[in-house]
């Protein structure tokens, strides 16, 4: 094929056609027609970009893994351009872009692209519209990856918490239906023993003393191991089954009322009176775990809603941080347990409100602790801190990790860069979160040292009366 031929087809070209015939002729000049067979790789992730790819025939796609899978993210057909742009700084891909069908490309090597932008005003114009256009849908699809990576780890946690509280309402509500059989039976003995009224005061005591507050110091195993025992010794000294000591010792009876008890009452009315008590007592103790365990699942539930902010307004509004703040933590505690590490929010008293999107704050403290919670070893600690400093409200979050080494440091906030594992994570957070900062007109510094790290986002008030203050 001539020169020419090949500037006629790119004269009608989607793309490039509209350009002087001038400047097509110049990327013949410069450039190399290229055929690539179907399953061809044209550009490899980690490898430097060979140049700008001018498509004349066929089908191309590039294909990115961020964490969510491998999927197709972008692809160029007949009339499109790929590969380096003008005034990109792209240098390497961030995935594979590879041949769909037999295509057919003219390639300009990338070190002839900066005299193409001298030399040929109207291509350049045109790609750096093209440029944008492909930023923006490779920043569209990153936002939607990050996404659903964060959904993910949102719902293994969530899972996990969720699965606590409901298996405990699980276990107690069993129990509880076997208490209650022994509760009415026990009843029904003691209805039949025609106990006097002096006799049922003193069971009453003994169960108003069961059903007291639980004992005020927390015993360790080996203490409640030791009460129990006590119980069942006493138990069996006075001929009663010792397999209702548990549930007694559970609650905050002592010997010297099981003793008036058993003075009052004696013989086999007592064994029936202990039954009844012991019921009656480990039936609203499994009650209140039943309660706390569902007050635990509300709690949950709240916390994810505001984390996720379903109901966020479309502009920038107040924002709570103390609630922002915990509930991130909150939809990050089962990570922070598997490790044991030690995550501690310390809010200022009387915080004013932020001015933001609620659902923005809330990822980007998510993406940080995260990250943080990534850094530090097992058993190690991350802290949260939020304060007033002028007119603005600085968020800290620090770990006691090994630190950013200085070659990576420069590269923080990088689209597609992470050192961590295939497949464990998208080079995306800090990215985002630094695009988020902006949006929520803020500003993110980080210092860093062998030993502590430590993420600074700065805010701005929701709201600054006459006086310099929040309101």
């Amino acid at each position: 094929m001539t020169a020419t031929d090949l500037v006629d087809r790119l004269a009608g070209h989607k793309t490039v056609g509209a350009a002087p015939r001038e400047e097509l002729l110049w990327l013949v000049s410069h450039g190399s027609l290229r055929h690539l067979n179907e399953g061809e790789v044209l550009s490899a992730k980690g490898v430097p970009v060979a140049g700008l790819f001018v498509v004349l025939t066929g089908h191309i796609a590039i294909f990115v893994d961020r964490g969510a899978g491998r999927h197709k993210v972008l692809e160029w057909r007949a009339g499109d351009v790929a590969g380096m742009l003008p005034y990109s700084r792209l240098v390497s891909p961030p995935g594979d872009s590879v041949a769909q069908e037999p295509s057919e490309i003219l390639a300009v090597p990338r070190g002839d692209l900066a005299v193409m932008i001298r030399d040929c005003h109207e291509i350049t114009s045109i790609l750096v519209h093209k440029m944008v256009d492909r930023a923006r849908v490779f920043t569209s699809s990153g936002l939607h990856d990050e996404k659903m990576v964060s959904l993910g780890k949102l719902s293994a946690g969530l899972a996990h918490e969720l699965n606590n509280p409901a298996s405990a309402i699980e276990r107690s509500a069993a129990l509880l239906e076997e208490r209650l059989n022994e509760a009415e039976q026990a009843a029904r003995a003691l209805g039949a023993s025609r106990l006097t009224d002096l006799q049922l005061a003193a069971i009453d005591a003994v169960r108003a003393s069961c059903l007291a507050a639980p004992v005020r110091s927390v015993l360790s195993p080996i203490q409640q191991a030791e009460r129990e025992d006590a119980i069942a010794d006493w138990l069996t000294d006075h001929g009663l089954d010792a397999g209702i000591a548990g549930p007694l010792a559970e609650t905050a009876v002592t010997l010297d009322a099981l003793d008036r008890i058993a003075e009052a009452v004696g013989g086999p009315p007592l064994d029936a009176a202990l039954r009844w008590t012991a019921a009656g007592c480990s039936v609203r103790g499994i009650a209140s775990e039943i309660q706390e365990a569902a007050m635990r699942i509300s709690g949950l539930v709240m916390a994810i809603k505001g984390f996720t902010h379903m109901d966020q307004a479309t502009v920038a509004e107040p924002v709570d941080l103390t609630l922002s703040l915990g509930n991130t933590v909150t939809v990050l505690k089962s990570k922070a347990r598997a490790k044991s590490v030690a995550v501690e929010v310390t809010v200022e008293p009387g915080l004013p409100r932020v001015r933001g999107f609620g659902g923005e704050l809330n990822q980007i403290w998510a993406n940080l602790i995260d990250n943080a919670l990534d850094a530090v070893p097992d058993s190690g600690r991350v802290e949260v801190t939020a304060n007033r400093e002028r007119q603005r409200v600085v968020v800290r979050v620090v770990d006691n990790g090994a630190g950013i080494p200085p070659e990576i440091r420069e590269r923080l906030f990088e689209p597609f860069f992470t050192t961590k594992p295939v497949g464990k994570g998208t080079g995306l957070g800090l990215d985002i979160v630094r695009r988020l900062v902006s949006h929520n007109d803020a500003e993110i510094e980080v210092e860093t040292a062998p030993g502590r790290t430590e993420f600074r986002v700065s805010l701005p008030l929701a709201e600054i009366d006459g006086a310099g203050g929040s309101r």
